[in-house]
């Protein structure tokens, strides 16, 4: 999986801006022996990532101007040399840069010996197809003056440097690369692979054990995972040049003493070399590490940051669908992968009342039966998106945030089970039979499944906190301090879907009734399926309403009417409730001979459609008069599309411009 990793708000805005997914571009630098880049002149987009690799010899990224070439400009990106023997296999450290405008980039490797600038290694993004073309830059760095800027030992800027290192590399004892030498400023990246190691600083003198200073060294955990990659890494940044030493604390198969340790900018010869500290750790005792992890560092789990763990164990081995289907007793949390992934677990105190009403029983169990779709649907989708067939469909930042509303999914069923749970009341058995083939045939359709999920569980919690407000008033900061959350999701699927994000005021209020009784109407393969309510009120599931045609109004891409399928053996006057923004219920009549009926102009955004066999009845009352529904429809927005995108591009700019 793959959650988190990070991004300007350059990126993030054009992406939306130009509604397309952010790409990463690589280029390598001097593969095969050769002083070029390849390839040589690209073409990015606001929001798309350039990440070089480099080979051979000692090679840098540095940006000049088009009129001095091989010199680096003021505020201009560099790399920083990265030595690497070998013409073919990359060396552990790249460079990525962001892409904030589209304006011309000239780039260049400023060796000097060699002259590797002045004999034709310039880079160019974004060049122009003709004045000051990529070709007249390389003809300019052919007469360029030397030496080229700036010299060795240069810190990076204006971009990620990063050293990658693999723990337990190829099932071995070992960190690959296990002595390197970097520069200040370079994020350090260790990756975990199969088998259960940790990542522990030490002092030179005590190798195999926490290095003693203030404050203490950097600390990551024991992950025990199968999985390659795993998806878990740590980062630390460095900020100095001083020689770091670090371990794996597993004592099973003493891997530190094995020969299972590392340093960063050791010295090359006298008495504390990297190979002085691996002998030294042949001899040292019984490895240990510190009570609490992560420190200092970033621990992440597919690129979402977790802050603390209470432990030294990560178990992301747990972390898979089955987590739909376990309902925890109150007072056991998830593991801390999934806190950390939410920004946070659920309530240490959710302020219960004395008692709970019955009414307040069946709306949480409403509430649990709804949820507990979204949560199977959610896991289903991601494993898809995050590492089976859809893994290639969006950018990181994207795939992070769709992880982190999984997570967040499953903290916000707990509000309903903890609460059954604590009065002893039943919890809703999740539905082991859901039918998702439909909803999985592909990422897209998983998403609009996913949005309408949301808006459910919105509408029904907007229902839940009217009918519970005065009843049950615990009830109500438990419920609606978790519907921001799902309102800034639903948001980002609006937005991925190529809708505004936000096209309403308010969200719609669904009955609890009508939004259980979707779920089962589209989802429910059998009675295990069906929704708490139906067993003591069969009227209360109502058949799926079909919509099957819509007319778009041209000029407004407004619909303004539907053709809907009546269902068998309805009698008499037909209408559709129109659920738009709360305080908003319109009723339009069915055309007996074509069942048509117009879309009221007011609604804007995602509205409800419910047939009904009358009009004019209160939302309340609704589910007494229902005939088949909901179902949720686009109906239009305020704005077009192109201004808002228009308006995303705008932002992106003037943020440009002021940096």
């Amino acid at each position: 999986m793959s959650w988190r990793r990070p991004s300007s708000l350059a990126l993030g805005l054009g992406f939306f801006a130009s509604l397309t997914t952010a790409a990463n571009i690589e280029v390598t630098v001097g593969k095969g022996g050769k002083l070029e880049f390849i390839p040589p002149n690209i073409e990015a987009q606001i929001g798309d990532t350039v990440t070089y690799k480099f080979f051979a010899k000692n090679h840098a990224v540095a940006q000049s101007t088009f009129a001095d070439p091989c010199h680096l400009q003021e505020n201009g990106i560099f790399s920083g040399f990265t030595p690497n023997a070998s013409p073919d296999i990359a060396a552990p450290t790249d460079f990525t840069i962001t892409i904030n405008d589209t304006k011309p980039l000239w780039f260049y490797c400023p060796q000097t010996n060699g002259n590797h600038c002045q004999n034709g290694m310039v880079h160019a993004i974004n060049a122009p197809d003709t004045g000051n073309t990529f070709d007249a830059y390389k003809a300019k760095a052919q007469q360029a003056a030397t030496p080229s800027t700036p010299p060795a030992g240069t810190v990076p800027v204006g971009g990620l440097r990063k050293l990658h290192i693999d723990v337990g590399f190829n099932g071995g004892l070992m960190f690959n690369p296990n002595n390197v030498t970097e520069l200040v400023g370079t994020v350090v990246e260790f990756s975990y692979n199969p088998a259960n190691h940790s990542i522990v600083q030490s002092s030179f003198d005590k190798p195999c054990q926490p290095i003693e200073r203030e404050g203490g060294g950097f600390v990551a955990p024991f992950v025990p995972t199968q999985q390659t990659p795993s998806g878990v890494t740590f980062e630390v940044t460095l900020t100095n040049s001083d020689p770091i030493w670090f371990y794996c604390a597993q004592t099973k198969k003493s891997h530190c003493q094995s020969g299972m340790v590392g340093s960063i900018n050791a010295a090359t010869e006298g008495e504390k070399t990297f190979q002085a500290f691996k002998d030294l750790a042949t001899k040292a005792p019984p490895s240990t590490i510190g009570p609490d992890s992560p420190v200092i560092g970033a621990l992440k789990v597919n690129g979402t940051f977790i802050s603390s763990l209470g432990g030294t164990v990560l178990d992301t081995t747990t972390l898979d669908p089955s987590l739909g289907s376990e309902i925890p007793p109150p007072e056991m949390n998830y593991p801390p992968y999934i806190g950390g992934m939410a920004g946070g677990n659920q309530p240490t105190n959710y302020n219960w009342g004395d008692n709970i009403t019955d009414e307040a029983v069946a709306i949480l169990q409403s509430l649990q039966y709804v949820d507990n779709f979204i949560v199977v649907l959610l896991l289903e989708g991601f494993n898809r998106v995050n590492q089976g067939q859809w893994s290639d469909v969006y950018p990181g930042s994207i795939t992070q945030t769709l992880g982190s509303l999984v997570a967040q999914s499953l903290i916000h069923r707990r509000t309903y089970t903890d609460s059954l749970q604590h009065f002893g009341k039943d919890v809703v058995s999740v539905c082991s039979n859901y039918n998702l083939d439909a909803a999985l045939k592909d990422v897209d359709t998983w998403l609009t499944t996913v949005l309408t999920g949301l808006h459910l569980s919105i509408g029904a919690t907007l229902d839940a906190l009217t009918l519970l407000a005065t009843s049950d008033p615990w009830t109500t900061p438990a419920l609606a301090t978790g519907l921001g959350s799902q309102a800034r999701m639903s948001a980002l699927v609006n937005l991925m879907q190529n809708h505004v994000a936000a096209a309403a005021p308010r969200e719609v209020l669904i009955p609890h009734e009508l939004a259980t009784s979707y779920i089962t109407s589209h989802y429910a393969q059998d009675a295990k399926c069906a929704p708490p309510s139906a067993t003591k009120d069969a009227t209360k599931s109502f058949p799926a309403l079909v919509i099957k045609n819509k007319v778009v109004q041209p000029d407004t891409n407004r619909v303004t009417e539907i053709t809907i399928e009546v269902p068998k053996d309805t009698q008499g006057g037909l209408f559709i409730a129109w659920l738009g923004p709360w305080g908003g219920l319109k009723f339009t009549s069915v055309d007996a001979t074509d069942s048509t009926a117009y879309v009221p102009d007011s609604l804007s955004g995602h509205v409800w459609a419910v047939l009904t066999s009358k009009d004019g009845v209160k939302v309340a009352d609704l589910d007494t008069v229902t005939v088949a529904g909901p179902e949720i429809l686009w109906v239009s927005q305020q704005w077009p599309v192109t201004l808002w995108s228009g308006f995303l591009t705008y932002i992106v700019t003037l943020r440009s411009a002021s940096t």
